[in-house]
């Protein structure tokens, strides 16, 4: 007797098809299991307005978790950045599994990188945090661009630099690294200009909790180093009670001697949309040990930029 196959729930589009399947694929070569993709239409995808309008955080999520505890999938995958920084007590993050490139780049007209944008440049992002540190940027080096707020998929937000209507779109790398599509990249970002979003190019794998063979099954594709990075940049998106759609970038990596990982380094940022303040601060600690240790890293930080004045930047919303 063939043993029934595993429902994996994702969304629709074109990206989340494809790191579904990539999982997908991971699960059966683990466990030998068929897994079969059930598609679920979230409220993110069908809405027209803009994230920050309909809530950001968690509307590309709860038809999914809705799926879970209903017993119609079995487990779900979900970007890591879209996930809410509360775990409901009924669902388990069973798996993080190892992170893409967790840098945002640039998809310019006639090949362009961000420091020859011509000035006035218009430069699509739904995003207020890639808002605030684009204009930062530019504004660092006297040079003015645009900033447009834009939604769609991958091949909606292209198009918008195909058709002529805008010079330049930012997206993450690990979106079209997934695709299959990052010969398209003009330039990436560095994080040392444009910090990502908490948790961007890493998977959240969830399951319900009661289901502990499946959560232990899940639990081998887990990558320790890359949950304890993203685990310290949402305890900092939470400890700044931000939601997804608030003007956070953070990112952790493991610094080391080339042997063997020594320290974690949490650096973060928060700012007003045209780039005018910004507060960025990083911290630096051994490698977190526990989950503990990782929140603890992220709440060290956000109580400093807190003392900054980050409180006073949070408010703001893309219109």
């Amino acid at each position: 007797m063939t043993e029934r196959a595993l429902r994996l729930g994702t969304r629709r589009s074109r990206l989340a098809m494809a790191q579904s399947g990539q999982v997908a694929q991971a699960v059966r070569q683990l466990t030998g299991r068929p897994v079969e993709l059930v598609e679920i239409t979230t409220y993110g995808d069908t809405s027209r307005e803009h994230l920050a309008q309909i809530g950001g955080t968690g509307v590309f999520v709860a038809a999914l978790r809705e799926a879970l505890a209903a017993g119609e999938v079995d487990f779900a995958v979900h970007s890591l950045k879209d996930l809410p920084t509360t775990q409901p007590d009924e669902l388990l993050l069973a798996a993080v599994p190892r992170r893409e490139d967790p840098r945002d780049v640039l998809v310019a007209r006639d090949g362009l990188t961000f420091d020859r944008l011509p000035d006035g440049a218009r430069v699509g992002t739904g995003s207020p945090r890639r808002m605030a540190q684009l204009n930062a940027y530019a504004r660092a080096h006297h040079t003015h661009i645009q900033t447009v707020p834009i939604r769609g998929n991958i091949d909606t937000r292209i198009g918008y630099v195909r058709s002529g209507e805008l010079d330049a779109v930012v997206l993450a790398a690990a979106g079209l690294n997934r695709c299959g599509r990052s010969d398209e990249v003009t330039d990436f970002l560095s994080v040392d200009f444009v910090l990502p979003a908490p948790g961007q190019g890493a998977l959240a794998i969830e399951c319900t909790a009661d289901d502990a063979d499946l959560a232990a099954l899940l639990a081998r594709l887990d990558d320790p180093a890359t949950r304890a990075a993203v685990t310290a940049e949402r305890s900092l998106l939470a400890a700044l009670e931000a939601g997804c759609s608030a003007p956070v970038g953070a990112l952790a990596d493991l610094l080391g001697d080339g042997q063997a990982f020594t320290e974690m380094r949490l650096r973060g940022v928060v700012g007003t949309i045209d780039g005018s303040t910004l507060v960025q601060l990083s911290t630096t600690g051994p490698v977190p040990t526990s989950h503990g240790d990782a929140i603890a890293l992220g709440r060290e930080l956000a109580s400093e930029m807190l003392a900054k004045g980050a409180a006073g930047l949070m408010g703001e919303r893309a219109h």
